[in-house]
């Protein structure tokens, strides 16, 4: 029971005047009981801090002989004189032509295997994100206007989307497609969904084209990404039809997949180009607005009218090594996580129909939690991977003591006469010695100070985040992209830097991917940011 309250919070919220009755003219209030998002990194699974561990171990073995062999040749060349060891390689050793041709063939053939088996990295050459015409420009209270006159929703709908988009952290500039507010007609139909899908995808792939000078027929992946909307033929196959692709081109689209599946299309790209050494990929990630838009009465489902808004973004991946030079990062890691045999998590975001069969998204009132959950999951396994040794060590004996003495943790004794906590409880790794920048979806002003508070970030950390959430709104699979955007339009990337982009979505799923900085990347030319980037943080505290 007191594990449950703890992740309980409490509100009251002004109700204004009574404006009859017995009580007329009395203030009335109500108090709203939410969940919060777990303190995921006190209450660690084992298991996954060992999967973590595992993939560590697995790739770094060679690294830890490698040493051990050097020392020992080292030690026993270093007994040596220099007479001595010259003696011993060409005085008292007696070659042949056959033996010389033989250990050249042998170590040539011993150097072939090794590279061809090892995998090709992945290079990101560029990417670009799409910036809406400025007529789909939506503030917050053109957007509460539009919908009243559009007469889809009663006043209580009209007040609670009001009350979400006053604490979303979203501005007054994020896009909409104006077709969901047209007044009794129905804006999920293929034609609106085909126009906004194509107006994206296009737009960011002509940029994309243009930036890395690639022709469209030069791509041998493409992986198209769209949870809501997904017409016969394909998004891709739109794309294809488009650009006039070749026709042995390896093209996927991805569907239901929700915010986290920009990620997994990146993961899925990257797979391609191993087993095919087709050597470059396009990955497209998007949502349809007008898909996700719903003009019913159920609270649950109008909370995705609040926060989704229009964006795409389209990268270009390569495994060629000749790219590196033009490259601007190399992919290192991608850690998944799917929690979808829990029901709980299955159905915190699902698409229904309500009592009167409107279609939508309903948001349960568990997803913080179960997003809270499949976080945890998530970070623990990619700690290992990614955090110094130092960090790794105090981690990882914490989590051992707590695991095996759990008594003596599990009712931590008050805090000392300084304010510290307790010497029991886990040690929080520092992320910031395993990243420079943080890219976390921009779901929702809440979830980022959430996130904010468990991982320990500084503000500034979390700046590009909630930057993107106000400028351009939840832009689903493509938010974290949008962010990696302003992190260059600010000028701040530079060699060597690692970047964390975390997604989580429908599922439910979180995903992770880690991108190491091979050059400065410099302010670009065309970029969504361009003309306000100068304007924020400032303007988002505004």
């Amino acid at each position: 029971m007191a594990r449950e309250q703890a992740l309980l919070s409490t509100e009251i919220v002004n109700r204004g005047v009574e404006p009859s009755g017995p009580d007329a003219g009395s203030p009335t209030f109500s108090v709203r009981v939410r969940r919060r998002l777990p303190d995921f990194l006190q209450s660690v699974n084992l298991k996954y801090v060992r999967l973590g561990y595992h993939y560590l171990i697995s790739h770094g073995v060679y690294l830890a002989t490698i040493p051990v062999i050097v020392l020992v040749c080292g030690a026993e060349v270093g007994s040596l004189s220099r007479d001595e060891l010259w003696r011993k390689v060409w005085g008292e050793a007696t070659y042949d032509l056959a033996t010389v041709l033989a250990f050249l063939a042998v170590l040539a053939f011993t150097i072939s295997v090794y590279i061809m088996s090892r995998p090709r990295p992945v290079y990101l050459i560029d990417f670009a994100c799409y910036k809406p015409a400025d007529e789909l420009k939506v503030s917050k209270a053109e957007f509460i206007d539009l919908a009243r006159k559009s007469g889809k929703f009663d006043q209580d709908s009209l007040a609670f989307q009001s009350r979400l988009l006053a604490k979303s952290g979203i501005g007054d500039e994020s896009y909409m497609p104006r077709c969901v507010f047209e007044p009794g007609t129905n804006c999920a139909t293929m034609k609106e969904g085909r126009a906004e899908a194509s107006a994206a995808m296009f737009a960011a792939l002509d940029e994309l084209f243009d930036k890395c000078r690639v022709r469209p027929k030069d791509v041998g992946v493409l992986v198209v990404n769209c949870s809501l909307f997904n017409p016969t033929p394909s998004l891709s196959a739109m794309i294809v039809n488009h650009y006039k692709m070749r026709g042995n081109i390896l093209s996927y689209n991805l569907g239901g997949m929700g915010c986290s599946a920009g990620v997994i299309a990146v993961d899925l790209a990257r797979d391609m180009l191993q087993a095919s050494g087709a050597g470059l990929a396009v990955v497209v990630s998007t949502e349809a607005v007008s898909f996700t838009w719903y003009a019913g009465k159920r609270r649950s489902m109008l909370i995705p009218n609040a926060f989704f808004r229009a964006g795409c973004a389209a990268v270009l991946l390569s495994n060629r090594r000749r790219d590196f030079h033009r490259a601007k990062y190399q992919l290192e890691h991608i850690v998944r996580t799917h929690k979808g045999a829990d029901d709980r998590s299955f159905r915190s975001v699902y698409q229904e129909e309500d009592e009167q069969r409107i279609k939508g998204l309903s948001i349960s009132r568990d997803l913080v939690e179960v997003g809270g959950h499949a976080l945890k999951t998530n970070i623990t396994t990619l700690g290992p991977l990614v955090l110094p040794f130092s960090e790794q060590l105090l981690f990882f004996a914490g989590v051992l003591f707590r695991h095996l003495f759990p008594s003596k943790t599990s009712t931590p004794p008050p805090p000392s006469a300084n304010g510290d906590a307790s010497a029991a409880a886990p040690y929080i790794p520092d992320f910031k010695r395993a990243f420079e920048h943080f890219c976390m979806h921009a779901a929702s002003c809440d979830v980022l100070e959430h996130l904010q508070s468990n991982l320990g970030l500084r503000d500034g950390d979390l700046e590009a985040s909630r930057a993107a959430l106000h400028r351009f709104g939840n832009t689903s699979s493509s938010s974290i992209w949008y962010e990696l955007a302003y992190l260059e339009a600010k000028g701040r990337v530079r060699r060597g830097d690692r970047v964390w982009q975390l997604a989580f979505g429908s599922g439910f799923k979180c995903n992770s991917a880690v991108w190491r900085a091979v050059r400065r990347v410099r302010r670009p030319a065309r970029s969504p940011w361009l003309d306000c980037v100068d304007q924020y943080p400032a303007h988002m505290n505004a």
